[in-house]
């Protein structure tokens, strides 16, 4: 397997959030890494992503969640957007940011929907941790290639830092020693 950098975005002003377009075609799968906190003020925020531009109710998700102390999962389908993450806020501790890696899966092919999985995690106040395992599911009434990913916490936007880096994976077949 080998990483080929794409493209990076560093937010400058609160309250913007990345869009990746014109994405190459020539890779099997797709990495987001995101170090990445929102310019609300409530405790955390769910990341959320739209592929191509749709606003369509096309997204399911599903996540597990935890605070070393307690779980919680939840899952939903036919929104307008999907979820992958959460993140700190401008309410958690000075210059606390979540990390949330996402995996975007045959990203170019045209005759399956697209899945995308993430790992998240992040520090609340300092007084614990929060992390987290993420599967969203994309489903348009025609499936098509991803050319384009919005991604950010909601309606505030990211906090200025925040840095989103996209990356193109290639694999090849193990032949053997």
């Amino acid at each position: 397997m080998s990483m080929f950098p794409i493209a990076s975005v560093t937010i400058t002003s609160n309250g913007a959030n990345p869009v990746f377009t014109s994405i190459p075609q020539n890779f099997t799968h797709l990495q987001l890494r995101c170090y990445v906190r929102a310019a609300g003020a409530t405790s955390y925020q769910y990341v959320y992503f739209r592929l191509n531009g749709d606003t369509g109710g096309n997204y399911a998700f599903k996540y597990l969640n935890g605070n070393g102390t307690s779980a919680v999962n939840s899952a939903s389908s036919g929104g307008g957007y999907g979820l992958i993450g959460y993140c700190a806020s401008n309410s958690n501790t000075t210059n606390v940011f979540s990390t949330v890696i996402i995996d975007i899966l045959d990203y170019t092919s045209t005759t399956k929907n697209k899945t995308l999985r993430a790992l998240n995690g992040m520090d609340i106040n300092a007084s614990g941790s929060n992390s987290g395992l993420w599967s969203s599911l994309w489903t348009p009434s025609t499936i098509a290639a991803i050319t384009q990913i919005d991604i950010g916490p909601d309606s505030y936007g990211c906090l200025a830092g925040s840095r989103f880096d996209l990356y193109g994976i290639n694999t090849s077949s193990a032949t053997g020693a």
